[in-house]
């Protein structure tokens, strides 16, 4: 298991648990934090992993960017000549875009599961994850306008997807906080719950439940959704038949159909 300074990862039963580890930051994003997300991303899109919970330690999901890491960012950019500081600053932006599109990319389902606040960056994150769940304490900010920044890590790109133009746009240029609750009606997170105990029981048995289908399958149906919601639906077509034509007749079609002959649990090897 790979070790890491500001996340912790485990896995049992095919199911990895991804946990932002800086509760005394409010788990705030810095650089480490940054580069360590694609690290474990490409960790669970290689490895014998199925599907993955993405959560955070301490009271809150997180807080966003480190304000700290922002400042000194500023202040390395500062002392560069003219000439590269625009060429630099692009550099380190599409980074951090990188490990946020890196959970949109992993090859196995992501399944955040958010309490507490969850600001600027961190809406960035869950919007990049397959299903979103929340306690209904948990809040939500598109925090960078109160930032003067515009969202640049996959916000403004994957939110309005989610909750649609009009809404994503009132988000953004206002920065308003709003409730799991209205995260829920709005189609941000799927489901709310009571407390972080029952958010994190119901997130692991649907994982676990995942984790038991053919992950060829599982693989397949995350890369035609995401090529799909892309695409025009006659190319989505296309893109699937011509994924089907070349793993239908698996062998875990043979075990699927194996296992409801004869009424017992499938079991797909990876």
């Amino acid at each position: 298991m790979m070790n890491f300074e500001t996340l912790v990862v485990s896995e049992t039963n095919r199911v990895a648990h991804i946990e932002l580890n800086r509760a005394e930051k409010a788990n705030a994003m810095n650089l480490a934090m940054w580069q360590e997300l694609i690290s474990a991303f490409d960790w669970l899109s290689t490895g014998s992993a199925r599907v993955a919970v993405l959560s955070a330690r301490g009271k809150h999901f997180t807080a966003g960017i480190d304000l700290d890491f922002l400042l000194a960012m500023k202040a390395e950019i500062t002392a560069l000549p003219e000439e590269v500081r625009q060429e630099h600053l692009f550099e380190v932006i599409v980074e951090l875009q990188n490990a946020i599109s890196a959970a949109e990319s992993c090859s196995k389902p992501i399944l955040a599961a958010i309490h507490g606040a969850c600001l600027g960056g961190g809406v960035g994150l869950v919007t990049a994850c397959d299903m979103r769940y929340a306690t209904h304490d948990a809040s939500f900010s598109v925090k960078e306008v109160d930032m003067a920044i515009v969202a640049d890590v996959g916000t403004l790109q994957r939110l309005p997807r989610l909750t649609g133009d009009g809404l994503a746009r009132e988000l953004a240029y206002t920065g308003r906080e709003f409730d799991a609750s209205e995260a829920h009606a709005i189609g941000l997170v799927n489901q709310v719950f009571p407390d972080e105990d029952s958010l994190m029981k119901h997130v692991m048995e649907l994982a676990a439940s995942i984790s038991k289908k053919s992950p060829l399958t599982i693989r397949g149906i995350k890369d035609t959704l995401n090529y799909s919601r892309d695409h025009t639906v006659s190319e989505g077509l296309a893109y699937v038949a011509a994924r089907n034509a070349a793993t239908l007749f698996s062998a875990d079609l043979a075990e699927a159909i194996s296992a409801i002959q004869q009424k017992r649990a499938a079991r797909f090897e990876d």
